[in-house]
């Protein structure tokens, strides 16, 4: 399936990369050239609330989205995208209930926040170091993305695509710090735009227009959305969608690369205008990229060779960049702008990756672990994880390239056992004003444990039968390729697979690996905040003392004598009074905004 690039489509590439990099050389020789920690990880809490919405919208929509999200619609149909509404309510619900709470604090990293809540550096020191390993892990990802693609279309080694993508982003992050990355991210997110319209317009146009999209979507079953099965073991159904996208967006809405922006914006109602709006407008950018699979079935049902089934392609995230090659290919720099979109994907969410394990490392590791004091010094160890990290995502790129399947179920699935526990521990210690360092702990790790169990299962269970593909598009018109393989047998194999997984039914410890894999990460969510609760409630509750009110939700009243009851384990008992009606003054000029941080209880 490779096609030769025009020397046009050389240009617009190369000019997307040169802009980029231009980026990061402007900030770090302009301005105070990223000296101080502050300017390096959050812009000096100083950035205007429209460039970082923009880069919020741009790192949402990675390689990993615009090439999973259009193969999962084009094997398994549109239901998916109930979760992209639902993710809309997660990020809403993160900026009403979270960010009144950690924005006021002037943080860097949001693990700081566990730390001052339960007065416990374990604590702070697990949750990074969870969060490091989903951030690592989805690097890699996200730069398989476009070296697959760049494959695809040119044949290129995946390796030194990966290296390529990496080393741009690395080094722009490096040398520009976190306004680097924002404005690139505007600059991104204008070639993105332009990449996926193009692809959109041109697939509508050549499968016969909109109404045609979607009659040839509904005879391949692809516009199938409404079940409502209870069953947790479907892989998707409404409720299964609803739940697990909910879940799923308030772990990325409280991720570190996430609240890095939050904590640029200089007001708390900025803030949460930011992710207010924010959530529709990520259900609209997601929901492009849906469509587009959508597009590339009609486009090749009208075609009547599904390239699958063809053997064009043997992994179905390159189900777009073999459109692109086939509508494009007469016409020069077009195919080499979708790539150019496709890279500009990876580089925001990398460089926002790789900036939030900076700032992680200096935050939660150096600063509390270890006397260094230089200003100087610390952003030198910060520049230098930068490029300790790509290299780490490169290698676990290489790793995963032999991955199959959609990179959508692979991404919510497989770090969503580990970043769910972690948001349950932030949901804890906001939600829940008595619980307590062993609660967060041990709930945390109860639920590791649980998603790690469950996720290993689906794995290595040699008994667990996954879900069929949908039956695929029209293959009258393919070359026969093999004697063993005829475009007929092929679709008649698709059906007799998915008449047989009518039949089939989960048995002894199956019927838990057989869970969706959507709602693994809310599973680890929940679990870690109900045992968090639980062992609280056991262990005496949180000894409360004058000024804690700041770090979680004020619940409302609950009197006295329940709180005696509640903590009657803690020798400190007495500090803890919570009334229906607290005084909120000012403390100084810079909380009059901010009457949580002024709450004091009588």
């Amino acid at each position: 399936m490779t096609s030769e690039f025009h020397y046009a489509d050389y240009i617009v590439f190369s000019i997307t990369i040169v802009i980029s990099l231009s980026i990061g050389i402007y900030y770090a020789c302009s301005g105070n050239k990223q000296r101080t920690n502050a300017e390096y990880f959050v812009g000096n809490r100083s950035m205007k609330i429209l460039p970082v919405l923009v880069s919020v919208l741009v790192s949402a929509e990675s390689s990993v989205m615009m090439l999973g999200m259009a193969a999962e619609i084009y094997i398994h149909g549109c239901m998916f995208y109930i979760s992209i509404i639902a993710y809309m309510f997660g990020i809403i619900f993160a900026a009403y209930f979270i960010v009144p709470i950690v924005h006021p604090l002037n943080l860097t990293s949001i693990y700081e926040y566990l730390e001052l809540r339960f007065k416990s550096r374990a604590v702070r020191i697990l949750a990074s170091t969870l969060a490091k390993m989903i951030t690592l892990f989805y690097m890699g990802i996200v730069l398989l993305g476009p070296a697959l693609a760049i494959k695809a279309v040119l044949g290129f080694p995946v390796i030194w695509s990966i290296l390529i993508v990496c080393g741009v982003s690395v080094i722009y992050t490096t040398i520009g710090g976190f306004k680097a990355v924002i404005w690139a991210d505007v600059f991104q997110g204008v070639v993105m735009l332009i990449g996926l319209l193009a692809v959109l317009i041109k697939g509508t146009i050549e499968s016969g227009g909109p109404s045609e999209v979607f009659r040839l979507g509904e005879e391949g079953r692809r516009l199938d959305m409404w079940n409502f099965d209870p069953d947790p073991r479907v892989r998707h159904t409404f409720f299964t969608l609803i739940f697990g996208g909910f879940t799923t967006m308030i772990g990325r809405a409280l991720e570190q690369a996430s609240m890095q922006r939050v904590f640029s914006v200089p007001k708390m109602r900025d803030a949460q205008k930011l992710l207010y709006i924010a959530g529709p407008m990520v259900t609209i950018t997601m929901g492009i990229a849906c469509f587009q699979g959508l597009v590339a079935y009609a486009y090749y049902s009208k075609l009547a060779c599904d390239p699958l089934a063809a053997r064009r392609i043997t992994n179905p995230n390159q189900i777009i960049p073999l459109l692109v090659i086939d509508m494009f290919s007469s016409y020069p720099g077009m195919s080499g702008l979708y790539m150019a979109s496709l890279c500009s994907a990876s580089f925001s969410t990398l460089s926002s990756g790789y900036g939030s394990l900076s700032a992680q490392t200096v935050k939660d590791f150096i600063e509390p672990l270890t006397n260094i004091q230089s200003e100087k010094a610390k952003l030198f160890i910060a520049k230098l994880s930068v490029v300790l990290y790509g290299s780490i995502s490169v290698g676990i790129s290489i790793l995963l390239s032999s991955l199959s399947g959609s990179f959508i179920s692979i991404v919510i699935g497989l770090l969503g056992s580990i970043s769910g526990p972690v948001t349950g521990m932030i949901l804890l210690a906001a939600l829940v004003p008595f619980a307590n360092s062993k609660g967060a702990l041990i709930g945390t790790l109860f639920g590791l444990s649980l998603t790690s169990w469950i996720t290993a299962g689906r794995i290595l269970s040699p008994t667990l039968m996954n879900t069929p593909t949908l039956p695929p598009a029209p293959s009258d018109n393919c070359p026969i390729t093999n004697s063993t393989m005829t475009p007929f047998n092929y679709t008649m194999e698709a059906f007799i697979k998915i008449d047989y997984y009518k039949q089939y039914e989960p048995k002894g410890a199956d019927n838990i690996y057989s869970l969706s894999y959507i709602i693994i990460g809310g599973i680890g969510m929940l679990t870690a905040l109900v045992v968090g609760i639980i062992v609280s409630w056991i262990t005496g509750c949180n000894p409360a003392e004058e000024g804690d009110e700041i770090y979680y939700i004020n619940v409302g009243a609950i009197s006295e004598k329940d709180c005696r009851k509640c903590c009657r384990r803690s020798r400190k008992m007495g500090k803890f009074k919570i009334t229906s009606n607290p005084e909120k003054v000012p403390v100084d000029d810079t909380d009059k905004e901010n009457p949580r941080l002024a709450v004091i209880s009588k």
